[in-house]
Formats: structure tokens, C-alpha cells, sequence
């Protein structure tokens, strides 16, 4: 439960002197290192100029590269830096081949509402068709049904691999094996794993993986990796370019050969140093070590809540995620929220925008959703459940 000095990761994170922070999974608290980073930029930047400082720091900007790439089994050239992981996906998806009239995208039931708002607009445009993989028992994707449901049509498989909505852990890898047998690319969101639970793209068979570097990872806000396979490269036209992406030579526009074909010549590099040192840490301290901290103060939470009269649980599925979700009877999970926050305790609270599918399926307006990290403590456990319970007994 305790494999590292967890006090003294907390006494070196500003955030953790201020209150009770449960919404990791919205974004986490990061680090005085990480803040440092940021800031020592910014001042080389006031001090040398932006585009000078830029320069001096290239080397550094691709050792974080490298350390985003050994965090998810991937090559550095497979690794492109975006402003959030929306943008990452979208514009993966936007590279595609267009669709036409009858082609068929297959989606998780959880997939995250802003990939599903671009493949929808995407799909009615062209006269496509969008399904939604089946659910096992347990609420996970089903990889045997959604084998069965591939034909010469299907041009995309997505999947949320952690919702954004509850605990479930999704099978991503069994999905990729299915992909991979038939030859349709495969995009994970991966948003709720950077940081969390252990990343190997090869295992998972994914073409594209996306991740945001401010959940729990503890990187900073405008920060995303975007992984694509070096061989399924070549089929993705971005949908636009600029003089790195695609500089023209001799009059001829000119490709780059790696993920950098979707990077922009403009980035924050203070932001992305900031993540450097956040992908470090979390390497420093092992992720599979994480991932069971994680797990361990999760379930605590869960059994916790399952006590309280009046309050659900609504987490899916067996292998299960940090982060957790539930309803109080008879008090919207917006209100929960703002009940917590009086008490200096952080949650969140997702509508059915986040995963339109699974909430509607489930009959799901809102959920509240306590998102574990490990910096978090089983005392903070205990504190929120008794606050929860407190709540709880005002309806």
C-alpha cells in the first residue's frame, strides 16, 4: 500500500495543502518540479527571447519525446505533441481516407463524447453508418461480438479504453487482436490511462492511441501525446500543414515521415518541459507500482460508499480503474459536487455529453465521479466517504 514516501510526494505538491483533491481524472495536481520546469522557461523565455529559447531547448524537447514514447512501448518518431487530446484525436481521425455512403464505423458503448460528436458529424456528412459494439454482462466491450459484426465496410474501430463516466477497464488489447486479424485501423482513447495503468501500444495492437498529459500523469493543462503507428503512418493525410508537418522543397510538398506530420511549428515548450518532468516522476516511480496504489485506495472508496444508505455505486465491469462513481438518491450530481467542494473536497461531475451511449443506456443524467490518485491517502478516503455520507442523509 505504501511502496514509496508518499508524505514526502505530498509535501511536494503544492495542491495537496489546500484541500482534498478526488478529481484526478479531470486533472491532477502537479508537482513543485513540474511548476519549476514551467516557470524556469518562462523566465529563459522573458529574459532571451521566445524564439531563442526555443532553440536552446530543442535537445530537451525531444528527451521528453523519448520519455513519452518508453511510457507507452512506442519510438519517439511515433510521438506527436498536441494542445489536448481532442486535437490529437481529431485530427488522427481527420486524416483518414474520406468516408462514403455505407461505410460502417464501429464504437465502445463508453466512447468519449467528443470523439463521437466528430465521427457522427463525420458520418452524416458522408452517409455512414455508426454501431455500437456490444457490452458483456459486466458492461465491458465484447470483443467475440464485435468480431462477428466486422464486414468489407467497417473503416474504423474506436474505443475508450477508461471511461470518462465510471471504473470500468475496458479489454482494449482483446479488441486490437480483433482489428488486427481483420486489417481495420483501431483508435484508443487512452486519456484515462497516461499515468495510471501500465501503456504497451505493441499489446494493444492500436494504430492510434491518444492521451492528455494533465489527468494522471500530473503534467500541465494544454498538454497531449498522440501515438500512430509507424506503418499505419502512411495511410493518414493530415488535414492540414505547415513548414514542419509539411514543408514544401522545390516546389513539392514534402511529407515528414514520422508522427511530427501532425505537430504544428508553434507549441508551448514551458508546457511541454512541464510534462517532461511529469513523464519522469512517473517512470521514477513505476506505473505498475501506481497502478496498484491506485487500485488498493479505489476499493477502500467503493466499499466505502456501497455502506451508505442511500448512495449507488455505478461503476461497470471486473477489472476496475480509480476512478469511481455514484449517485445520491433524490440530489443531482452537480449538487453532490458543490456540497464537497464547501467541505475543500474536489470531485467531479459528468453529464451524459461525456459517453451520450452509456449514460443513455443505463438511464444516466449525471454521474459523481471521485478519481484516486496515488498521492491521495486513506485517511482523504475516509474523510470523503464520511462527507458523502453526511450529504446523503440530507435527502
Amino acid at each position: 500500500m505504501n511502496p514509496f514516501d508518499v508524505e514526502e510526494l505530498r509535501l511536494e505538491t503544492p495542491g495537496c495543502e489546500s484541500g482534498v483533491h478526488f478529481n484526478h481524472s479531470g486533472a491532477s495536481l502537479p508537482s513543485r518540479s513540474t511548476l519549476e520546469t514551467i516557470w524556469n522557461y518562462l523566465r529563459r523565455e522573458a529574459a532571451d527571447g521566445p524564439m531563442e529559447a526555443a532553440n536552446d531547448a530543442s535537445a530537451l524537447l525531444e528527451d521528453v519525446r523519448a520519455g513519452a514514447a518508453s511510457l507507452i512501448g512506442a519510438m519517439p518518431d511515433e510521438i506527436a505533441f498536441m494542445g489536448s487530446g481532442t486535437a490529437a484525436w481529431g485530427a488522427a481521425f481527420a486524416a483518414l481516407p474520406p468516408l462514403a455512403a455505407g461505410d460502417r464505423i464501429l464504437v465502445g458503448r463508453q466512447e468519449w463524447g467528443g470523439n463521437l460528436a466528430t465521427i457522427q458529424t463525420a458520418a452524416a456528412r458522408a452517409g455512414a453508418r455508426i454501431d455500437t459494439i456490444p457490452t458483456r454482462e459486466d458492461g465491458a466491450v465484447d470483443a467475440s461480438a464485435l468480431a462477428s459484426m466486422i464486414d468489407d465496410r467497417v473503416r474504423l474501430v474506436s474505443l475508450t479504453w477508461l471511461p470518462a463516466n465510471g471504473g470500468l477497464i475496458n479489454d482494449a488489447a482483446a479488441v486490437g487482436r480483433v482489428t488486427k486479424a481483420a486489417g481495420i485501423p483501431y483508435f484508443i482513447d487512452a486519456g484515462q490511462a497516461l499515468g495510471h495503468i501500465p501503456i504497451d501500444v505493441a499489446s494493444l495492437g492500436c494504430d492510434v492511441l491518444k492521451a492528455a498529459g494533465r489527468k494522471f500523469l500530473r503534467g500541465p493543462r494544454g498538454t497531449a501525446i498522440l501515438y500512430v503507428r509507424q506503418e499505419f503512418l502512411q495511410r493518414l493525410t493530415p488535414s492540414y500543414l505547415d513548414v514542419v508537418s509539411g514543408p514544401i522543397v522545390d516546389g513539392v510538398v514534402t511529407l515528414r515521415n514520422d508522427a511530427r506530420r501532425f505537430e504544428a511549428s508553434e507549441n508551448p515548450p514551458a508546457l511541454l518541459l512541464g510534462l517532461g518532468t511529469a513523464i519522469r516522476q512517473a517512470r521514477a516511480l513505476g506505473i505498475d507500482v501506481i497502478h496498484g496504489r491506485i487500485a488498493a485506495l479505489a476499493g477502500t472508496l467503493r466499499a466505502n460508499l456501497r455502506s451508505i444508505p442511500k448512495v449507488t455505486v455505478r461503476d461497470l465491469g471486473t477489472d476496475l480503474s480509480g476512478i469511481v462513481s455514484f449517485t445520491i438518491d433524490g440530489i443531482p450530481a452537480s449538487e453532490v459536487r458543490a456540497a464537497l467542494a464547501e467541505r475543500q473536497i474536489a470531485i467531479g461531475a459528468n453529464g451524459v455529453p461525456y459517453t451520450p451511449l452509456d449514460m443513455t443506456a443505463r438511464g444516466l443524467d449525471q454521474i459523481a465521479r471521485a478519481s484516486v490518485s496515488y498521492l491521495n491517502t486513506p485517511s482523504e478516503v475516509a474523510l470523503l466517504s464520511e462527507a458523502v455520507a453526511e450529504v446523503a442523509a440530507r435527502a
